[in-house]
């Protein structure tokens, strides 16, 4: 699927809907990491290098929501495409 980069910003926004959905915290830091899923004192943590670029951002969000488990949830499926595409990248 190719996707514009102005579509990006759009879909990090949705990602983030769906994580705070299943009970996860999504935070940008700045430091030498790439970033993922996490648990921090028992609170559900998605880590993303705010340095990244937009793509990076979108396949780290990506993989960390397959780590919680999205099989469950209904998403459009142009979104479902998209997390099952980009979470395949590493």
């Amino acid at each position: 699927m190719k996707i514009k980069e102005k579509e990006f910003e759009e879909i990090i926004q949705e990602l983030k809907a769906l994580a705070a959905q299943l009970g996860a915290e999504v935070r940008f830091e700045k430091g030498d990491f790439k970033g993922g899923y996490c648990l921090l004192k028992e609170n559900k943590v998605i880590v993303i290098n705010k340095m990244a670029n937009l793509q990076r951002k979108v396949v780290i969000l990506s993989m960390a929501l397959k780590e919680l488990g999205i099989d469950q949830l209904y998403l459009t499926p142009k979104l479902r495409e998209i997390i099952d595409e980009m979470a395949e990248i590493k």
